[in-house]
Protein backbone atom coordinates (compact mmCIF):
# COMPACT_ATOMS: atom_id res chain seq x y z
CA UNK A 1 0.00 0.00 0.00
CA UNK A 2 1.32 3.16 -0.68
CA UNK A 3 0.65 6.71 0.44
CA UNK A 4 1.40 10.02 -0.73
CA UNK A 5 1.37 13.35 1.42
CA UNK A 6 1.28 16.90 -0.49
CA UNK A 7 2.93 19.19 2.10
CA UNK A 8 5.61 16.81 2.13
CA UNK A 9 7.62 19.24 4.19
CA UNK A 10 5.42 20.32 7.13
CA UNK A 11 6.92 20.80 10.39
CA UNK A 12 4.81 18.63 11.84
CA UNK A 13 5.79 15.77 9.12
CA UNK A 14 8.94 14.05 11.00
CA UNK A 15 7.10 13.75 14.00
CA UNK A 16 3.84 11.93 11.46
CA UNK A 17 6.47 9.73 10.27
CA UNK A 18 8.16 8.50 13.70
CA UNK A 19 4.98 7.73 14.87
CA UNK A 20 3.06 5.69 11.54
CA UNK A 21 6.31 3.63 11.51
CA UNK A 22 6.26 3.24 15.60
CA UNK A 23 2.73 1.95 15.69
CA UNK A 24 2.39 0.75 12.59
CA UNK A 25 5.71 -0.61 10.89
CA UNK A 26 3.92 -2.53 7.80
CA UNK A 27 1.14 -0.18 7.44
CA UNK A 28 2.97 1.01 4.16
CA UNK A 29 5.12 -0.44 1.20
CA UNK A 30 5.84 3.41 0.90
CA UNK A 31 5.70 7.09 1.62
CA UNK A 32 5.97 9.72 -0.34
CA UNK A 33 5.98 13.01 0.89
CA UNK A 34 5.88 15.81 -2.18
CA UNK A 35 7.69 18.60 -1.52
CA UNK A 36 7.88 21.55 -3.83
CA UNK A 37 10.07 24.18 -1.39
CA UNK A 38 13.44 23.11 -1.62
CA UNK A 39 14.39 25.00 2.02
CA UNK A 40 11.68 22.31 3.35
CA UNK A 41 12.57 19.17 1.01
CA UNK A 42 16.36 19.66 3.00
CA UNK A 43 15.34 20.09 6.41
CA UNK A 44 12.08 18.69 7.62
CA UNK A 45 11.14 16.01 4.63
CA UNK A 46 15.00 15.08 4.82
CA UNK A 47 14.41 14.72 8.59
CA UNK A 48 11.12 12.82 8.26
CA UNK A 49 13.22 10.44 5.63
CA UNK A 50 16.27 9.86 7.57
CA UNK A 51 14.11 9.21 11.33
CA UNK A 52 12.47 6.64 8.97
CA UNK A 53 15.97 4.48 8.58
CA UNK A 54 16.80 5.52 12.13
CA UNK A 55 13.77 3.25 12.71
CA UNK A 56 15.23 0.28 10.58
CA UNK A 57 12.87 1.33 7.28
CA UNK A 58 15.18 2.57 4.83
CA UNK A 59 13.57 3.35 1.46
CA UNK A 60 10.40 3.79 3.00
CA UNK A 61 10.03 7.41 2.82
CA UNK A 62 11.18 9.36 -0.25
CA UNK A 63 10.95 13.12 -1.01
CA UNK A 64 9.82 14.57 -4.02
CA UNK A 65 9.18 17.55 -5.66
CA UNK A 66 7.31 16.01 -8.75
CA UNK A 67 3.63 15.88 -8.45
CA UNK A 68 2.78 13.55 -11.33
CA UNK A 69 5.77 11.11 -9.81
CA UNK A 70 4.15 11.22 -6.04
CA UNK A 71 0.98 11.07 -7.50
CA UNK A 72 1.45 7.84 -9.82
CA UNK A 73 0.34 4.39 -8.24
CA UNK A 74 -0.62 5.68 -5.00
CA UNK A 75 -3.71 4.05 -3.02
CA UNK A 76 -3.99 6.89 -0.16
CA UNK A 77 -3.27 10.66 -0.44
CA UNK A 78 -2.62 12.87 2.80
CA UNK A 79 -3.35 16.82 1.47
CA UNK A 80 -1.85 19.11 3.90
CA UNK A 81 -0.45 22.17 2.56
CA UNK A 82 -0.39 25.85 3.24
CA UNK A 83 -0.38 28.47 0.38
CA UNK A 84 1.33 31.43 0.70
CA UNK A 85 3.58 29.47 3.87
CA UNK A 86 3.15 30.84 7.41
CA UNK A 87 3.34 34.52 6.35
CA UNK A 88 0.33 34.27 4.30
CA UNK A 89 -1.12 33.00 7.92
CA UNK A 90 -0.08 36.61 9.19
CA UNK A 91 -1.73 38.31 6.64
CA UNK A 92 -4.88 36.88 6.96
CA UNK A 93 -4.69 37.84 10.91
CA UNK A 94 -3.62 41.16 10.41
CA UNK A 95 -5.66 42.49 8.28
CA UNK A 96 -9.30 41.76 10.03
CA UNK A 97 -7.77 42.37 13.73
CA UNK A 98 -6.45 45.78 12.45
CA UNK A 99 -10.41 46.47 12.06
CA UNK A 100 -10.98 44.82 15.60
CA UNK A 101 -11.95 41.76 13.66
CA UNK A 102 -11.00 37.74 14.72
CA UNK A 103 -8.30 37.16 12.51
CA UNK A 104 -7.69 33.35 13.26
CA UNK A 105 -5.88 31.58 10.71
CA UNK A 106 -9.33 29.22 10.10
CA UNK A 107 -12.36 31.15 11.29
CA UNK A 108 -14.03 34.22 10.04
CA UNK A 109 -12.03 36.51 7.69
CA UNK A 110 -8.65 34.70 7.97
CA UNK A 111 -10.06 31.25 7.11
CA UNK A 112 -12.17 32.96 4.18
CA UNK A 113 -8.38 34.21 2.61
CA UNK A 114 -7.10 30.90 3.13
CA UNK A 115 -9.57 29.31 1.68
CA UNK A 116 -9.47 31.17 -1.32
CA UNK A 117 -5.52 30.92 -1.43
CA UNK A 118 -6.41 27.02 -0.85
CA UNK A 119 -8.92 25.86 -3.28
CA UNK A 120 -7.73 26.09 -6.65
CA UNK A 121 -4.34 24.88 -5.84
CA UNK A 122 -5.96 21.74 -4.01
CA UNK A 123 -9.01 21.12 -6.89
CA UNK A 124 -5.71 21.25 -9.52
CA UNK A 125 -3.67 18.84 -7.24
CA UNK A 126 -7.44 16.68 -7.17
CA UNK A 127 -7.64 17.05 -11.32
CA UNK A 128 -3.97 15.54 -11.63
CA UNK A 129 -4.54 12.72 -8.79
CA UNK A 130 -7.36 11.68 -10.59
CA UNK A 131 -5.83 10.66 -13.77
CA UNK A 132 -2.79 9.51 -12.03
CA UNK A 133 -4.64 7.42 -9.64
CA UNK A 134 -8.16 7.15 -10.58
CA UNK A 135 -9.25 4.82 -7.43
CA UNK A 136 -7.23 6.69 -4.91
CA UNK A 137 -8.51 8.45 -1.36
CA UNK A 138 -7.48 11.35 -0.86
CA UNK A 139 -7.83 12.37 3.31
CA UNK A 140 -7.83 16.50 3.69
CA UNK A 141 -6.14 17.77 6.94
CA UNK A 142 -5.70 21.40 4.63
CA UNK A 143 -7.27 24.32 6.62
CA UNK A 144 -9.93 25.23 6.82
CA UNK A 145 -10.49 21.62 6.63
CA UNK A 146 -14.14 21.55 6.38
CA UNK A 147 -14.49 24.06 3.74
CA UNK A 148 -11.26 22.81 1.53
CA UNK A 149 -13.11 19.25 1.76
CA UNK A 150 -16.47 20.85 0.55
CA UNK A 151 -14.92 22.08 -2.85
CA UNK A 152 -12.97 18.88 -3.58
CA UNK A 153 -16.69 17.33 -3.11
CA UNK A 154 -18.41 19.59 -5.09
CA UNK A 155 -15.36 18.90 -7.88
CA UNK A 156 -16.22 15.15 -7.93
CA UNK A 157 -13.11 14.29 -9.39
CA UNK A 158 -11.68 12.39 -6.29
CA UNK A 159 -13.03 10.09 -3.40
CA UNK A 160 -12.42 12.44 -0.25
CA UNK A 161 -12.69 12.90 3.57
CA UNK A 162 -11.54 15.63 5.47
CA UNK A 163 -10.46 14.82 9.07
CA UNK A 164 -9.79 16.79 12.41
CA UNK A 165 -8.78 15.33 15.80
CA UNK A 166 -10.41 18.70 17.74
CA UNK A 167 -13.79 16.54 18.35
CA UNK A 168 -12.19 13.10 19.31
CA UNK A 169 -9.99 15.62 21.56
CA UNK A 170 -12.84 17.32 23.80
CA UNK A 171 -14.39 13.66 23.78
CA UNK A 172 -11.61 12.51 25.25
CA UNK A 173 -10.65 15.08 27.47
CA UNK A 174 -14.39 15.03 28.72
CA UNK A 175 -13.56 10.82 29.57
CA UNK A 176 -10.56 11.61 31.43
CA UNK A 177 -11.99 14.72 33.79
CA UNK A 178 -15.39 11.94 34.12
CA UNK A 179 -12.93 9.35 35.54
CA UNK A 180 -10.65 11.19 37.31
CA UNK A 181 -7.97 10.59 34.72
CA UNK A 182 -7.66 7.10 34.39
CA UNK A 183 -8.48 7.60 30.50
CA UNK A 184 -5.22 9.17 28.92
CA UNK A 185 -5.79 12.06 27.13
CA UNK A 186 -7.04 11.40 23.07
CA UNK A 187 -5.98 7.97 23.69
CA UNK A 188 -9.39 7.23 21.77
CA UNK A 189 -11.11 5.98 24.96
CA UNK A 190 -14.31 5.21 23.18
CA UNK A 191 -12.64 2.24 21.51
CA UNK A 192 -12.45 0.38 24.87
CA UNK A 193 -16.33 0.47 24.89
CA UNK A 194 -16.54 2.60 27.69
CA UNK A 195 -17.72 6.09 26.01
CA UNK A 196 -20.21 6.71 23.94
CA UNK A 197 -20.49 10.60 22.34
CA UNK A 198 -22.98 12.54 20.18
CA UNK A 199 -21.48 15.00 18.29
CA UNK A 200 -22.52 17.24 15.41
CA UNK A 201 -21.55 20.56 13.43
CA UNK A 202 -19.10 21.72 10.70
CA UNK A 203 -15.46 21.51 11.40
CA UNK A 204 -14.59 23.85 13.98
CA UNK A 205 -17.70 24.50 14.79
CA UNK A 206 -19.11 21.72 17.08
CA UNK A 207 -21.18 20.56 20.10
CA UNK A 208 -20.97 17.41 21.94
CA UNK A 209 -24.68 16.97 23.23
CA UNK A 210 -24.32 13.54 24.75
CA UNK A 211 -21.88 11.89 27.09
CA UNK A 212 -22.11 8.59 28.19
CA UNK A 213 -19.33 6.83 30.46
CA UNK A 214 -19.75 3.09 31.06
CA UNK A 215 -23.73 3.43 30.00
CA UNK A 216 -24.57 6.52 32.21
CA UNK A 217 -25.76 9.99 30.25
CA UNK A 218 -23.33 12.36 31.97
CA UNK A 219 -23.73 15.58 29.23
CA UNK A 220 -26.71 17.41 31.99
CA UNK A 221 -23.75 16.77 34.69
CA UNK A 222 -20.87 18.08 33.25
CA UNK A 223 -22.97 21.34 31.66
CA UNK A 224 -23.77 22.05 35.39
CA UNK A 225 -19.81 21.49 36.63
CA UNK A 226 -18.33 23.66 33.38
CA UNK A 227 -17.43 25.58 35.68
CA UNK A 228 -15.05 23.11 37.37
CA UNK A 229 -14.64 21.60 33.67
CA UNK A 230 -13.47 24.83 31.91
CA UNK A 231 -10.47 24.85 34.93
CA UNK A 232 -9.69 21.35 34.20
CA UNK A 233 -9.55 21.22 30.65
CA UNK A 234 -7.29 24.22 29.38
CA UNK A 235 -9.07 24.71 25.63
CA UNK A 236 -11.72 24.85 27.32
CA UNK A 237 -10.44 27.60 29.37
CA UNK A 238 -12.01 30.81 27.49
CA UNK A 239 -15.50 29.93 27.41
CA UNK A 240 -18.15 31.62 29.71
CA UNK A 241 -19.96 28.84 32.36
CA UNK A 242 -23.34 31.12 31.98
CA UNK A 243 -23.35 30.89 28.51
CA UNK A 244 -22.59 26.91 28.26
CA UNK A 245 -25.35 26.23 30.45
CA UNK A 246 -27.61 28.32 28.57
CA UNK A 247 -26.57 27.11 25.48
CA UNK A 248 -27.17 23.29 26.52
CA UNK A 249 -24.30 21.36 24.93
CA UNK A 250 -20.47 21.61 25.24
CA UNK A 251 -19.07 23.49 22.47
CA UNK A 252 -15.28 22.12 20.97
CA UNK A 253 -12.41 24.82 21.30
CA UNK A 254 -12.70 26.82 18.46
CA UNK A 255 -16.29 27.80 19.61
CA UNK A 256 -14.90 30.30 21.32
CA UNK A 257 -14.06 32.96 18.59
CA UNK A 258 -18.12 32.81 17.94
CA UNK A 259 -18.59 33.03 21.86
CA UNK A 260 -16.33 35.54 22.66
CA UNK A 261 -14.58 37.76 20.22
CA UNK A 262 -13.54 40.56 22.03
CA UNK A 263 -11.91 39.09 24.15
CA UNK A 264 -9.88 37.34 21.81
CA UNK A 265 -9.04 40.38 20.08
CA UNK A 266 -7.92 41.99 23.47
CA UNK A 267 -5.95 39.07 24.38
CA UNK A 268 -4.32 39.29 21.35
CA UNK A 269 -3.65 43.24 21.17
CA UNK A 270 -2.61 42.07 25.04
CA UNK A 271 -0.09 39.85 24.29
CA UNK A 272 1.48 42.13 20.97
CA UNK A 273 1.62 39.23 18.07
CA UNK A 274 -0.72 36.73 16.77
CA UNK A 275 -0.69 33.13 16.90
CA UNK A 276 0.23 33.47 12.96
CA UNK A 277 3.34 35.38 14.28
CA UNK A 278 4.30 33.42 16.95
CA UNK A 279 4.07 30.33 14.47
CA UNK A 280 5.58 31.97 11.55
CA UNK A 281 8.51 32.68 14.50
CA UNK A 282 9.14 28.69 15.66
CA UNK A 283 9.11 27.51 11.69
CA UNK A 284 11.54 29.99 10.76
CA UNK A 285 13.60 29.02 14.05
CA UNK A 286 13.06 25.25 13.42
CA UNK A 287 14.34 25.08 10.03
CA UNK A 288 17.19 26.90 10.92
CA UNK A 289 17.96 24.59 13.66
CA UNK A 290 17.67 21.25 11.44
CA UNK A 291 19.26 22.69 8.72
CA UNK A 292 22.17 23.83 11.27
CA UNK A 293 22.01 20.29 12.73
CA UNK A 294 22.27 18.27 9.60
CA UNK A 295 25.32 20.61 8.69
CA UNK A 296 26.99 19.81 12.43
CA UNK A 297 25.72 16.58 12.87
CA UNK A 298 23.45 13.64 11.90
CA UNK A 299 19.76 12.10 12.09
CA UNK A 300 19.68 12.20 15.99
CA UNK A 301 21.19 15.87 16.63
CA UNK A 302 18.41 17.19 13.40
CA UNK A 303 15.64 15.52 15.69
CA UNK A 304 16.69 16.63 18.90
CA UNK A 305 17.23 20.39 17.83
CA UNK A 306 13.21 19.85 16.01
CA UNK A 307 11.97 17.83 18.88
CA UNK A 308 12.24 20.84 21.46
CA UNK A 309 10.91 23.27 19.25
CA UNK A 310 8.10 21.39 17.79
CA UNK A 311 7.16 20.76 21.03
CA UNK A 312 7.38 24.50 22.11
CA UNK A 313 4.54 25.01 19.65
CA UNK A 314 2.26 22.26 20.91
CA UNK A 315 2.66 23.71 24.36
CA UNK A 316 2.10 27.18 23.55
CA UNK A 317 -1.25 25.93 21.45
CA UNK A 318 -4.47 28.57 21.52
CA UNK A 319 -2.18 30.45 24.61
CA UNK A 320 -2.21 34.00 22.89
CA UNK A 321 -5.63 34.04 21.53
CA UNK A 322 -7.27 32.64 25.05
CA UNK A 323 -5.13 34.09 27.85
CA UNK A 324 -3.17 37.32 26.14
CA UNK A 325 0.49 35.48 26.25
CA UNK A 326 2.23 32.98 24.28
CA UNK A 327 3.95 31.34 27.29
CA UNK A 328 6.71 30.54 25.26
CA UNK A 329 9.39 31.44 28.15
CA UNK A 330 7.52 28.71 30.21
CA UNK A 331 7.20 26.30 27.41
CA UNK A 332 11.25 26.33 26.84
CA UNK A 333 11.85 26.08 30.32
CA UNK A 334 9.34 22.91 30.84
CA UNK A 335 10.97 21.10 27.64
CA UNK A 336 14.67 22.40 28.23
CA UNK A 337 13.99 20.14 31.70
CA UNK A 338 12.58 17.54 30.32
CA UNK A 339 15.43 16.80 28.29
CA UNK A 340 16.12 15.28 24.97
CA UNK A 341 13.18 13.91 23.48
CA UNK A 342 14.41 10.38 21.51
CA UNK A 343 13.26 9.30 18.13
CA UNK A 344 12.37 6.10 18.91
CA UNK A 345 9.24 6.03 20.62
CA UNK A 346 5.77 7.71 19.86
CA UNK A 347 2.24 7.07 19.95
CA UNK A 348 0.07 8.15 17.07
CA UNK A 349 -2.18 10.72 17.71
CA UNK A 350 -3.68 13.78 16.66
CA UNK A 351 -5.20 14.44 13.04
CA UNK A 352 -2.53 11.93 11.96
CA UNK A 353 -3.87 9.28 14.26
CA UNK A 354 -7.40 9.88 13.25
CA UNK A 355 -6.44 9.41 9.30
CA UNK A 356 -4.72 6.31 10.10
CA UNK A 357 -7.72 5.22 11.76
CA UNK A 358 -9.56 6.11 8.58
CA UNK A 359 -7.02 4.01 6.39
CA UNK A 360 -7.37 1.13 8.98
CA UNK A 361 -10.75 1.03 8.20
CA UNK A 362 -11.03 1.31 4.54
CA UNK A 363 -8.31 -1.34 4.20
CA UNK A 364 -10.05 -3.61 6.01
CA UNK A 365 -7.67 -3.84 9.20
CA UNK A 366 -9.50 -2.44 11.18
CA UNK A 367 -13.15 -0.71 11.69
CA UNK A 368 -13.59 1.85 13.91
CA UNK A 369 -16.03 4.88 14.62
CA UNK A 370 -14.78 7.94 13.65
CA UNK A 371 -15.84 12.26 13.41
CA UNK A 372 -14.91 13.21 9.90
CA UNK A 373 -15.79 16.12 7.57
CA UNK A 374 -18.21 14.30 4.51
CA UNK A 375 -21.09 14.80 2.50
CA UNK A 376 -23.89 15.08 5.11
CA UNK A 377 -26.67 13.17 3.04
CA UNK A 378 -29.59 13.93 6.42
CA UNK A 379 -26.85 13.48 8.86
CA UNK A 380 -27.79 16.86 9.97
CA UNK A 381 -31.38 17.63 9.33
CA UNK A 382 -31.44 21.05 8.95
CA UNK A 383 -28.54 21.28 5.99
CA UNK A 384 -28.55 19.95 2.41
CA UNK A 385 -27.04 16.45 0.96
CA UNK A 386 -24.52 17.89 -0.63
CA UNK A 387 -22.94 20.05 2.41
CA UNK A 388 -20.16 18.73 3.93
CA UNK A 389 -20.81 18.26 7.53
CA UNK A 390 -18.25 17.22 10.70
CA UNK A 391 -20.35 14.10 11.86
CA UNK A 392 -20.24 10.99 12.89
CA UNK A 393 -19.82 7.56 11.00
CA UNK A 394 -18.05 4.00 11.31
CA UNK A 395 -15.54 3.57 8.34
CA UNK A 396 -14.58 -0.19 7.28
CA UNK A 397 -14.02 -2.18 3.96
CA UNK A 398 -17.06 -1.16 2.80
CA UNK A 399 -16.03 2.74 2.85
CA UNK A 400 -17.75 5.14 5.51
CA UNK A 401 -21.50 4.94 6.70
CA UNK A 402 -22.98 7.83 8.80
CA UNK A 403 -23.77 7.11 12.13
CA UNK A 404 -26.46 9.54 14.42
CA UNK A 405 -25.28 12.76 14.96
CA UNK A 406 -26.21 15.42 17.70
CA UNK A 407 -29.40 17.02 17.97
CA UNK A 408 -27.87 20.60 18.33
CA UNK A 409 -29.67 23.90 20.11
CA UNK A 410 -31.69 26.21 17.97
CA UNK A 411 -28.45 28.65 18.71
CA UNK A 412 -26.16 25.90 17.69
CA UNK A 413 -27.99 25.52 14.56
CA UNK A 414 -28.33 28.97 13.53
CA UNK A 415 -24.53 29.72 14.09
CA UNK A 416 -23.82 26.55 11.32
CA UNK A 417 -26.53 27.36 8.76
CA UNK A 418 -25.01 31.15 8.79
CA UNK A 419 -21.48 29.46 8.40
CA UNK A 420 -22.49 27.00 6.04
CA UNK A 421 -24.22 29.72 3.64
CA UNK A 422 -20.54 30.95 3.86
CA UNK A 423 -18.77 28.28 2.95
CA UNK A 424 -21.10 27.56 -0.04
CA UNK A 425 -20.35 30.90 -1.23
CA UNK A 426 -17.07 30.90 -0.75
CA UNK A 427 -16.57 27.65 -2.35
CA UNK A 428 -18.28 28.90 -5.54
CA UNK A 429 -16.36 32.00 -5.79
CA UNK A 430 -13.31 30.14 -5.55
CA UNK A 431 -14.39 27.86 -8.39
CA UNK A 432 -15.75 30.99 -10.43
CA UNK A 433 -12.99 33.61 -9.78
CA UNK A 434 -15.59 36.18 -8.45
CA UNK A 435 -14.30 38.45 -6.20
CA UNK A 436 -17.70 40.01 -5.91
CA UNK A 437 -19.29 36.82 -4.69
CA UNK A 438 -16.63 36.11 -2.30
CA UNK A 439 -17.36 39.70 -0.29
CA UNK A 440 -20.56 38.83 -0.40
CA UNK A 441 -20.34 35.75 0.74
CA UNK A 442 -18.08 36.70 3.59
CA UNK A 443 -20.40 39.32 4.73
CA UNK A 444 -22.37 36.70 5.82
CA UNK A 445 -20.18 35.47 8.15
CA UNK A 446 -21.25 36.08 11.58
CA UNK A 447 -18.15 37.34 12.73
CA UNK A 448 -17.87 40.28 10.17
CA UNK A 449 -19.62 43.32 10.42
CA UNK A 450 -21.53 43.63 7.16
CA UNK A 451 -21.05 44.08 3.62
CA UNK A 452 -18.84 47.46 3.52
CA UNK A 453 -16.17 45.39 6.24
CA UNK A 454 -16.39 42.27 3.79
CA UNK A 455 -15.21 44.11 0.82
CA UNK A 456 -12.57 46.29 2.65
CA UNK A 457 -11.34 42.91 3.59
CA UNK A 458 -11.41 41.17 0.32
CA UNK A 459 -9.88 44.39 -1.16
CA UNK A 460 -6.78 44.06 1.19
CA UNK A 461 -6.35 40.51 1.07
CA UNK A 462 -6.33 40.78 -2.97
CA UNK A 463 -3.80 43.40 -2.63
CA UNK A 464 -1.28 41.67 -0.05
CA UNK A 465 -1.57 38.08 -1.38
CA UNK A 466 -0.79 39.46 -4.60
CA UNK A 467 -0.26 36.02 -7.01
CA UNK A 468 -2.28 33.81 -4.69
CA UNK A 469 -5.63 35.89 -5.24
CA UNK A 470 -4.90 37.28 -8.47
CA UNK A 471 -7.20 34.78 -10.22
CA UNK A 472 -10.11 36.55 -8.38
CA UNK A 473 -12.05 39.33 -10.84
CA UNK A 474 -14.82 41.81 -10.22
Amino acid sequence: MKLTVLGGGGVRMPTFIRAVLASRPDAFDEIRLYEPDPIRRATTARLAAEVAVALGHPGVVTVTADAAEAFTGVDYVFSAIRVGGDRGRVIDEQVALRRGIVGQETTGPGGCAMALRTIPVVLSYCELLSQCSPGAVLINFTNPAGLITQAITAQGKVACVGVCDTPSGAIADLAAFTSGGVLDHRAGPAEAGRVRARYGGLNHLGWITSFELDGTELIDDLIARFGELRHAVEHLSGFDTDLVRRVGAIPTEYVYYYYDPQRYVDGVRRAGTSRGEDVLGLNEELLTAIGKAFADGDVHAAWSAYAGLIGVRHDTYMKTDTQGASGQAEARAARAAAGPVPIEAQELGGYEGLAMRVIDGLAGRRASDVIVNMRNDGALDFLGPDDVAEIPARVDADGLTRLPAADLPDSCRSLVLAVKEYERGIVQAAMTGDAGLAAVALAQHPLVPGITAARELMADYIDLHGEHLAYLSS
